[in-house]
C-alpha cells in the first residue's frame, strides 16, 4: 500500500467521530478524495458524497462506507464527578471495563477510564457476575461535580475508545508453507472506516490510472449507521442509485471459541462476499456477477452469512423502488472493541474487486440484475 494511502488510514481511523458526530471524519475523507472526483456534496445528515463520472451517466453505482463508530454519550455527572454514559452502537459490557477513552468538551478532549467498583470491594456472589453498562463509570479524575464541570464534561458529551493505529509485518504460512507476508493493521474504528477508505481509494484509482468504466461512480462516507442505518436512507434519497455495492467490515471467524457456521471468514483470505444478513438478502444476479468476475481477475474471496446484524444496504436496497444490492467485506477480528485487527492484504484485493467490478458493470448488465 503506497505511504499517502496508509497515512489517509491512519489518520481517518485515529480520529474522533461517534456516530452523530462524524464532522471530523467526513472532512478528513473530503481533503483527502476531493482532488481526484469529479463532483462532492453532502445529504442533510452529514453524509460526504463524491463523483467519478465514466463514460455513461448510469448505471449510478453507489459505493458506501459508514464513517461512524461505536461510542458512548455522557448521561449524567455525579456529585463526586464521575461521568455515566449511554453507548452510540452496540457494546459487549466484558470488553469495556479498565479501558481509555476520550471525551470531547467544549474545552477540549478529557482523557478518561471506563472504571466499576473494585472486586475487593464485591460480595463473593457478585465477583463472578458481569459487570454491566449501567454499573460502570468514567473517571476523568474529578473529585466533585464541580471540578468535573469546570473541565468541560456535561450531559451530551461525545466519548470515543481511546486506541491508536499500528501496523506490523507477518510472514504468512498457509497449508504449512511459507506463502509470502501482510501486514496487519491494529486500530478503532475499523467498523467502519476501512469501508469508507476502500470507495475512496477507489476513485483515486480511477483517477490516476485512467480506468475507462461504463457508469457513475459515486463514493459515499455515512453516518450513524451504529445506529440505525441513518445516513445510508439519506444518501440513497439523494443519490437515487441503480447498483450499491456496500463495503463493510466482516466479522473474522478465525479466532477461539467461534465456529465456522457463525463467521466464516479469515483475515488475511481476501475479501468477503456476503450471501445472506438479517437486513438483507442480496440480488442473486449481482452477486453471481461479482463471483465472475473475481475469478476471472483471480482475486481471492470468501463467501460470509450474518444470521444477526446488518449493514447500510439493508436500507439501501429497499430504497426508492429498490436498488441490487451486495455486501463486500474486510474480514476484521474484534469488531466493535477498542481494537480491532485486519489484513491490508485483504484491503487491497478489495479495491481490485471494486475496480474490476466497474470497469465491466455497465447499463446492460445493470438492467439485467432486475429483468423478469
Amino acid at each position: 500500500m503506497r505511504t499517502e494511502s496508509l497515512k489517509f488510514l491512519e489518520e481517518l481511523t485515529n480520529c474522533f467521530g461517534p456516530s452523530g458526530f462524524e464532522k471530523e471524519p467526513a472532512r478528513i475523507v473530503k481533503k483527502y478524495v476531493s482532488q481526484y472526483a469529479d463532483g462532492t456534496s453532502t445529504d442533510k445528515l452529514g453524509s460526504f458524497l463524491f463523483t467519478k463520472k465514466g463514460s455513461a451517466d448510469k448505471p449510478v453505482i453507489l459505493i458506501p462506507g459508514h464513517v461512524d463508530e461505536v461510542g458512548f454519550i455522557v448521561s449524567s455527572i455525579n456529585k463526586h464527578g464521575f461521568l455515566t454514559f449511554n453507548p452510540l452502537g452496540g457494546w459487549f459490557d466484558q470488553v469495556l471495563l479498565g479501558q481509555r477513552v476520550k471525551v470531547r468538551t467544549a474545552k477540549g478532549i478529557v482523557p478518561g477510564i471506563i472504571a466499576a467498583k473494585p472486586p475487593h470491594l464485591l460480595p463473593a456472589e457478585e465477583r463472578s457476575k458481569v459487570v454491566t453498562k449501567d454499573k460502570m463509570f468514567i473517571d476523568i479524575g474529578a473529585s466533585n461535580e464541580e471540578e468535573a464541570k469546570e473541565m468541560g464534561a456535561r450531559i451530551g458529551n461525545p466519548i470515543m475508545p481511546d486506541s491508536c493505529f499500528s501496523t506490523m509485518e507477518k510472514k504468512v504460512f498457509k497449508d504449512g508453507k511459507r506463502k509470502g507476508t501482510d501486514t496487519i493493521a491494529i486500530g478503532k474504528a475499523f467498523d467502519d472506516r476501512i469501508g469508507t477508505f476502500i470507495a475512496a481509494e477507489v476513485v483515486r484509482t480511477l483517477k490516476e490510472q485512467g480506468i475507462k468504466h461504463p457508469n457513475t461512480v459515486v463514493g459515499a462516507a455515512t453516518t450513524q449507521e451504529e445506529v440505525g442505518l441513518r445516513g445510508a436512507r439519506t444518501t440513497a434519497h439523494v443519490v437515487n442509485p441503480d447498483v450499491c455495492l456496500t463495503l463493510e467490515v466482516d466479522i473474522a471467524g478465525d479466532v477461539p471459541g467461534i465456529e465456522a457456521s457463525e463467521a466464516p471468514t479469515k483475515m488475511g483470505y481476501g475479501p468477503s462476499i456476503t450471501t445472506y444478513d438479517s437486513s438483507m438478502i442480496p440480488n442473486q444476479e449481482l452477486l453471481e456477477f461479482v463471483l465472475g468476475v473475481a475469478k476471472k481477475a483471480k482475486i481471492p474471496y470468501q463467501l460470509s452469512q450474518i444470521a444477526r446484524g446488518g449493514t447500510d444496504a439493508g436500507i439501501i436496497h429497499i430504497s426508492n423502488a429498490g436498488c441490487p444490492s451486495l455486501v463486500i467485506g474486510v474480514p476484521t477480528r474484534h469488531i466493535h472493541a477498542h481494537a480491532g485487527l485486519l489484513s491490508l492484504a485483504d484491503t487491497e484485493n478489495t479495491v481490485k474487486l471494486l475496480i474490476e467490478v466497474i470497469k465491466k458493470l455497465d447499463r446492460k448488465t445493470a438492467d439485467g440484475f432486475t429483468a423478469i
